[in-house]
């Protein structure tokens, strides 16, 4: 128990902010882990230009997997191309390789352009999804974190009109017995304390306002309540729920959909959000913000935080998932 957890952290798309960030991150991550880097040390340096040394192996605590995949010739930071998404990809198939040979402990993933990635011949809708599929785990979901609250949605990247056709009994079922397990094995809390939101204007005020609190997350609950003897309340206003688990009296939020968790999480959360994939058998996180190719040639803007936060968060589940 005393080994040091082994991280693998993934540069996600090479002209996106993941070089920067990286680069900004592993000095204040110095010896809390054996940290492997894969993606392209080139970029990973050229992200850096003159604001410091090049990134350089550092022994056993850190090393670098050089795929050498993003052509130097024309390189650009802020770009959606189709050879920056394949090279992502190539990064997080490394990573995974590393996973299934038992050479690393967990999972952080720098971010990856979506587009990019689809031009590239990618067709998942993003991480979480490719990750669930290489594992061949069917019942996933995404936990998003910060100092004050965790917040899992039910639903991720689907239009809104579509999130009221997604939604059953069963979904939200096995997302509440999901999350309930992870605050367990990953984070030690022993009776975890959860609440679901509703989907309507004040959870549809007992069926005026629609009926899915009623009809679908109503019995998803009690289900989990009287089957597996899971402390789910709910559902209850979006809005009282997640300022009742900012406050301290929940320890997981159930969301119905992306905008009803990401919303308040990047509200409260100093830039510190983390996304941590539940069902998988690692522990698997990655910052909460994307590509922000706006400012992916910026060094000096580029903050670290989230990634410091998903780094971390990633060390205390694997350390946990050790103990067993």
């Amino acid at each position: 128990m005393n080994a040091k957890i082994r991280v693998g952290i993934t540069m996600g798309d090479p002209s996106g902010i993941g070089p920067a960030v990286i680069a900004k991150a592993l000095p204040k991550l110095a010896g809390l882990a054996d940290f492997v880097i894969i993606g392209d040390n080139w970029v990973l340096n050229s992200a850096r230009g003159r604001h410091a040394c090049p990134v350089r192996e550092n022994g056993r605590s850190q090393r670098f997997i050089d795929l050498k995949n993003v052509r130097r010739d024309g390189f650009q930071f802020g770009k959606i191309r189709a050879e920056y998404g394949r090279a992502s990809i190539e990064y997080l198939d490394r990573a995974l390789e590393l996973l299934e040979d038992k050479e690393l402990d967990c999972l952080v993933t720098a971010p990856i352009s979506k587009e990019a990635a689809s031009l590239s011949g990618f067709r998942y809708p993003g991480h979480t999804e490719y990750l669930a599929c290489r594992a061949g785990v069917k019942d996933y979901a995404m936990l998003l974190l910060n100092k004050d609250m965790k917040i899992t949605p039910v639903t991720r990247h689907i239009s809104l009109d579509r999130v009221p056709k997604e939604l059953s009994r069963e979904l939200i079922f096995k997302n509440v017995c999901l999350a309930h397990k992870s605050l367990k094995c990953m984070f030690g809390i022993l009776r975890p304390r959860i609440v679901a939101c509703g989907l309507n204007p004040h959870a549809s005020d007992n069926g005026l306002i629609g009926d899915e609190e009623i009809r679908i997350i109503r019995p998803a609950l009690k289900k989990a309540r009287n089957t597996r003897g899971i402390g789910a309340d709910g559902p209850i206003s979006a809005d009282v729920a997640i300022s009742m688990a900012a406050a301290g009296r929940y320890d997981c939020v159930i969301a119905m959909y992306h905008d009803q968790a990401m919303i308040p999480l990047k509200l409260c959360g100093n830039n510190s959000g983390v996304n941590l994939t539940l069902g998988l058998p690692y522990a698997r996180t990655s910052p909460l913000h994307g590509t922000a190719f706006d400012i992916a040639s910026k060094f000096n803007l580029a903050d670290p935080a989230s990634l410091v936060a998903a780094t971390l968060t990633a060390i205390q589940c694997a350390r946990n998932q050790k103990k067993g």
